[in-house]
């Protein structure tokens, strides 16, 4: 293969991942905490698009434990939303090794 050939290919492939990136940034997922209680709504670009917090969990007198349920079903969410992005990259480069960290 020459290195017109391989450009090309390169040129493929980054446009599969640019396809792929935007498909990912589509992608909305859920976490809970608490039995349900606290719901975060998480897209392939790592943003919060919503939070749902049920007013049975709302305590004044316990404001700390509110804030570790939302802390969980953030983190949870975003792990998920990371999952996702790392599964339609992984479509596009296949069995190649290789991994594109921080890009969302």
């Amino acid at each position: 293969m020459n290195i017109q050939q391989m450009m090309k290919q390169a040129q493929k492939m980054q446009k599969k991942m640019e396809e792929a990136q935007a498909e990912a940034a589509l992608e909305v997922v859920e976490a809970t905490a608490g039995g349900g209680m606290i719901t975060v709504k998480v897209n392939g670009k790592q943003e919060i698009v919503g939070i749902t917090i049920e007013k049975d969990v709302v305590d004044p007198n316990d404001v700390e434990m509110l804030q570790d349920l939302i802390l969980a079903a953030v983190n949870e969410g975003l792990k998920k939303s990371q999952e996702v992005v790392q599964q339609k990259m992984s479509a596009v480069t296949g069995n190649l090794g290789i991994n594109f960290p921080g890009m969302f």
